[in-house]
């Protein structure tokens, strides 16, 4: 898989770059909301609780998959939608997704949902090495079953 090209030519801050790139709140939302299995355009719209502008939600699709986190296939039976699905690269996020939720839990006080309590059992139970190896794989698998990709 080649690099992503980053278009600046300046000399920049990796941290500066990568969040040029998947540092909006979206994008992140969308990768993770792929990771719980919704992958078209009225999922991410209407399943979500965060509630993503459709404007918004186009926007960050369309750049997703220019930067080759994400892809799509037609759905055959339906040819007016779009079935997306994280790439290798995308599948990589999940590392990230991890920490930013592992931190939130240790320094935040905030109103849990279902899934961040079950996400807190199992960091609690398990070897982050361990999760994160683990939802990679399963995302893989499900991927290949699913897109043969």
């Amino acid at each position: 898989m080649d690099k992503i090209k980053y278009k600046n030519t300046d000399s920049i801050c990796a941290c500066k770059v990568s969040l040029d790139i998947v540092g909006d709140r979206w994008s992140l939302i969308i990768v993770r909301d792929l990771f719980r299995g919704k992958n078209t355009y009225s999922q991410f719209l209407n399943e979500s609780a965060e509630r993503i502008a459709s404007n918004v939600l186009s926007d960050r699709l369309k750049k997703l998959v220019e930067f080759e986190i994400i892809n799509y296939r037609v759905n055959p039976l339906d040819r007016k939608i779009k079935e997306y699905y994280l790439t290798d690269r995308g599948v990589d996020l999940y590392n990230i997704i991890y920490e930013l939720q592992n931190w939130t839990i240790d320094n935040v006080d905030f109103n849990q949902s279902s899934n961040t309590k079950e996400f807190k059992k199992l960091i609690k139970s398990k070897p982050k090495d361990i999760i994160i190896s683990n939802f990679k794989s399963q995302y893989k698998k499900s991927r290949m079953k699913n897109f043969g990709k």
